[in-house]
């Protein structure tokens, strides 16, 4: 019972928090000229970074005439879904998001599966080595993952890994792993003790506080640091061009990279625009279906206390 009044008790304080923050209840102040520069600018930003995106779905919508027309045409004059369907039928397109999707969330799932212990082992346990293994840590989380490169080449030419889904998911767990073990660690450092101590109270072991009180806790925590790993494991090029080099095993990135016209010497820039839209669709759609969950696990892990 008094665990349960302690969780109560920190998600209310949570609540209350975030309902009396400056953000719910700003103060009335007379016109400023910085209210007027500041939303110009983050229009301006957000329209810079969003151009390239609209005029490569635009593009993926234009007949080839409309493409190759000087001076440009930047408006489709006629709706087509020619370059979407040319995809499906000239190649497995649908296979390549399959094998892209499955060596995605395999890779995010061990990352999670191995991280979560590790983070709470280096934020709550008093380790032998701590500050050394967190330093190790962080240095490989800066270190380029290209770089890398050769050494796993040689791993995978040593265990035969070729053309198999393992030589794209052990890499992209071990460049992800520690980022992972550092956001959540930064998570799980902002949890009262209390709850612990009263788990402890109520005969809870280390690991069934850490799977039954502490991870349900950290939810957005846990969403967070799962996109950004799939994200980076969906959009990775130069492994997977290298380690995988049979047809029916290509990732959506090596797929579109590949894609050729009917000579030498024509860029398919329909199909190669319908690719990337596809290719990006599921990655806008993650990212806004768990917007808000995003947004409180990188900012609250960021406060302690």
């Amino acid at each position: 019972m008094e665990l349960r009044a302690l969780i109560v008790n920190y998600r209310i304080v949570n609540r209350r928090k975030k309902c009396r923050s400056p953000a719910n209840n700003p103060p009335k102040k007379s016109f400023d000229i910085r209210q007027l520069i500041l939303p110009i600018s983050a229009l301006l930003i957000v329209a810079y970074f969003l151009a390239p995106i609209v005029w490569q779905v635009l593009t993926s919508f234009k007949v080839n005439a409309d493409i190759s027309a000087i001076p440009n045409v930047y408006i489709p004059t006629r709706i087509t879904f020619d370059h979407y369907l040319s995809l499906f039928q000239r190649r497995p397109f649908a296979l390549y998001i399959l094998n892209s999707a499955f060596v995605s969330i395999t890779s995010t799932l061990l990352c999670l599966t191995v991280g979560a212990p590790a983070a709470y082992a280096l934020a709550r346990l008093r380790l032998w080595g701590e500050r050394i293994i967190l330093a190790g840590v962080t240095i490989v989380t800066l270190f380029p993952a290209v770089l890398l490169f050769l050494g796993l080449l040689e791993i995978v030419k040593a265990l035969n890994l070729g053309n198999n889904y393992l030589a794209l998911i052990i890499p992209y767990t071990a460049i992800n792993l520690p980022l992972t073990i550092l956001v959540m660690r930064s998570f799980f450092q902002q949890l009262p003790k209390d709850l612990e101590d009263a788990a402890k109270v109520d005969g809870y072991n280390t690991l069934q506080m850490l799977w039954q009180i502490v991870l349900p806790m950290t939810f957005p925590a846990l969403v967070t640091t799962g996109i950004l790993t799939f994200i980076s494991a969906w959009n990775e090029f130069i492994f997977a061009l290298t380690f995988m080099t049979r047809e029916s095993l290509k990732t959506i990135p090596v797929a579109t990279a590949q894609l050729s016209g009917a000579s030498v010497f024509e860029i398919p820039y329909g199909p190669i625009a319908a690719a990337t839209v596809l290719g990006t669709l599921p990655l806008v759609l993650l990212v806004l279906v768990f917007q808000r969950r995003i947004v409180q696990g990188l900012t609250a892990g960021a406060v302690k206390g």
